[in-house]
């Protein structure tokens, strides 16, 4: 069934399964604070991938799974999503690039969820999160969240994963990734932690629908001092680049200085070569 805090319809995955009640009155505490996210919320014990079923969904609609057995983050990653340690979260959203705000916003869209994010964690947990461009979350040199985003004709997905709980990683992980729980040294419940991501995206939504950009890319550089300074490489039609990086521009392309001249990076792997 498709659970709701506020009705139980249909559901469109026969694997989909009610609300945990925990989970289900802590969003509806947090309702008033969840703007147009939230609508529907379904949940599922374990699926692929949270946003292949929140991509046929409607805007606000969000996905929470246990566990996904095909999750992924950019450039068809594997994101490790074991059941009952993080949380693997997508949303539904329909931003309209028909005018140049909107294009931007569009642009800005993972910064500006990466930031909603790590105001979430510190709010919730009071732990601090620094920012990777493009799409990282990390606690000193270890990961502690992704995001993904995905576009199809009519709608953005946002997907995100954050490792909350203590959990065994596989051999390549292991001394890479880290957790809040292990960050805090104590035990973390993972309701707070989703109410407060998703309030906190619904807020920075909000910020770019209303184009106030020079918000949400001021708190992004605040919480991404590894944005500036920091030497990376990237392969190019040419061949392999290394640079420092100098920031972002105002479109969220990251700015690496190759000698006496400066790259915009739109997209592709970057490899961080100190961090």
């Amino acid at each position: 069934m498709t659970s709701s805090p506020s009705d139980g319809a249909a559901s469109p995955d026969p694997a989909a399964g009610e609300l945990p009640p925990a989970l289900a009155a802590a969003i509806d505490a947090a309702r008033p604070r969840l703007g147009r996210l939230a609508t529907r919320v379904h949940f599922f014990p374990t699926v692929g991938s949270t946003n292949d079923v929140a991509g046929v969904l409607e805007e606000g609609a969000v996905v929470v799974a246990d566990a996904q057995t095909a999750g992924r983050g950019r450039r068809g990653h594997a994101w490790f999503s074991p059941p009952g340690s993080g949380l693997y979260v997508s949303i539904a959203l329909a931003p309209s690039p028909s005018d140049e705000d909107g294009r931007r916003a569009m642009r800005l869209l993972t910064l500006a969820v990466g930031v909603a994010l790590s105001e979430a964690i510190e709010a919730a947990a009071l732990l601090r999160v620094d920012l990777k461009w493009p799409n990282d979350l990390y606690v000193g040199p270890r990961k502690l969240g992704g995001i993904l985003a995905e576009a199809s004709e009519h709608r953005v997905v946002i997907g995100y994963g954050i490792n909350v709980l203590r959990t065994a990683y596989p051999d390549d992980l292991r001394g890479r990734a880290t957790s809040i729980e292990s960050e805090l040294g104590r035990a973390v419940a993972r309701e707070p932690i989703l109410v407060e991501t998703l309030a906190a995206v619904a807020r920075r939504y909000d910020d770019l629908l209303a184009a106030r950009f020079d918000a949400i890319l001021d708190a992004w550089r605040a919480r991404a001092a590894g944005a500036s300074g920091r030497r990376v490489a990237w392969i190019t039609a040419s061949g392999a680049q290394t640079g420092t990086t100098e920031g972002i521009d105002e479109l969220g392309a990251l700015l690496v200085r190759i000698g006496d001249r400066v790259e915009r990076i739109v997209s592709g792997e970057v490899e961080w070569l100190e961090w």
